[in-house]
């Protein structure tokens, strides 16, 4: 599946969501999910994550990946604690060893003449990578079509530069996606970063097109005469994806939000920006400093979103008796949440417009008010942030440790010009210092620890 560029209205999509009836429920368990971007997946350990609680372990071998369930069959301890050995997946805890389609292929306190039980093996499910992008099907691995994955076809087109991020939110999905289909927040929420409030304004918006694998939409300023449309996709289950086009100028942008349900209360975003001009400051750019500015801008929406959150899920009530949506804000926000209704009774729990669903038990999402946690985590979760952040650990410690010598030096030399030289070299050694603690805590305001 690519998710095709729109055509004019009076043109047919080249990517038919399907036929509009919506005769069956949504089967979320067949679909394919992006975990994590290639780049920031660690190629000598085991990676573990959940969906929807399920929790799931990927681990490579020479250039294959291989996705398990994350639960040894011997006494349910989680494999991703373990060790790679050989290709083979080690449980920390009586070290059974698993093999690329899970089954068990050693057992060190199996007697000689044992055979291996058959109830030791465990599921595998199928892991492919595109666009740089790993996605696992949690489903039937012999359903998988690796054309259903939603990619992006300009990214496979000469001329278009990207930028990739991977964050984990104390939120429930719905929320994110409903924020990321709302354009109408950006010039007030994010007032002198990529907003202005004196640009906020009513929007014309318009379904074009909706069924049980999502919807499509548009949006322009009804300010400006002549207004550029920008297209908004939802692709369930979890692709919100907007773009727009310049034809005279032959340019082109667009943002994709993968979003990965964790669990109840905590998803990820995979975000990805792209473009075909003015693509060299993307070229050039550290990825770790894009996203020190990103960061901020988030922060900005998830404090948002954690308080929206709360309330919602402290009041008990539906969407539709706590929200008071306009159509020239909140339409397609409010289309994802009505699809909910229509299409998502099978998925595992959603708060859809009217409806919703929670598991047995359930704790209820919980704004994040506990003093030093982050909004979000991110740098242990990024191979570029987490680099860099210890290198500026080592470069802040090196540095104080190289301006006390200067400092000794400039007290017990003798020659003036010796003297005023160490404490230039000093002073500027403690300046780099210090630059490196400022980015060193603006890593440590999202990490885990």
């Amino acid at each position: 599946m690519t998710v095709a560029p729109h055509q004019p209205d009076s043109a047919q999509s080249t990517y038919p969501l399907s036929e509009p009836e919506f005769e069956s429920e949504f089967n979320w368990i067949n679909c394919w999910y992006p975990v994590c971007f290639r780049q920031d997946f660690p190629k000598d350990r085991p990676y573990s994550f959940s969906l929807y609680d399920e929790p799931f372990v990927i681990f490579q071998h020479q250039e294959e990946l291989i996705c398990l369930t994350d639960r040894c069959p011997h006494r349910a301890a989680k494999l991703s604690d373990g060790q790679l050995i050989d290709g083979k997946l080690e449980c920390l805890y009586h070290g059974w060893q698993f093999g690329r389609q899970g089954q068990c292929l050693h057992i060190p306190q199996l007697p000689a003449d044992g055979k291996i039980p058959v109830n030791a093996n465990v599921r595998s499910h199928k892991v492919v990578e595109r666009q740089g992008l790993i996605w696992i099907l949690p489903g039937a691995a012999e359903l998988a079509d690796e054309q259903a994955i939603p990619t992006i076809p300009q990214l496979d087109q000469p001329g278009f530069v990207h930028s990739d991020k991977l964050t984990e939110v104390p939120c429930d999905i719905s929320y994110v996606l409903e924020h990321m289909l709302d354009p109408a927040h950006i010039h007030i929420t994010h007032h002198g970063n990529q907003g202005d409030r004196a640009k906020a304004q009513p929007l014309e918006m318009e379904i074009l097109e909706s069924s049980v694998n999502g919807f499509r939409g548009q949006s322009r300023n009804t300010r400006e005469p002549n207004s550029t449309w920008i297209k908004f996709d939802f692709i369930a289950p979890s692709l919100a994806h907007f773009c727009f086009s310049i034809p005279d100028k032959d340019w082109f942008f667009g943002q994709a939000f993968y979003l990965f349900p964790l669990s109840k209360g905590r998803c990820r975003i995979l975000s990805r920006t792209y473009r075909n001009f003015v693509t060299q400051p993307v070229k050039l750019m550290p990825r770790w400093w894009t996203h020190l500015k990103q960061n901020k801008i988030l922060a900005q929406d998830i404090a948002i979103l954690l308080g929206q959150q709360h309330e919602v899920e402290r009041l008990g009530q539906s969407v539709h008796q706590v929200y008071s949506p306009i159509p020239t804000c909140d339409t397609f926000a409010m289309e994802y949440r009505k699809w909910l209704d229509r299409v998502g009774a099978s998925l595992p729990y959603y708060r859809g417009y009217l409806t919703s669903k929670d598991r047995e038990n359930e704790p209820e999402g919980q704004l994040n008010t506990m003093s030093g946690q982050p909004l979000f985590w991110h740098t242990e979760l990024c191979h570029s942030c987490n680099r860099a952040y210890q290198i500026t650990q080592r470069v802040e410690q090196l540095g104080v440790g190289v301006a006390i010598v200067f400092a000794a030096l400039a007290i017990l030399a003798d020659d003036s010009g010796l003297q005023i030289g160490a404490v230039l070299l000093a002073v500027a050694v403690v300046i780099v210092a210090v630059v490196a603690n400022k980015i060193k805590h603006r890593f440590k305001a999202y990490s885990v620890g």
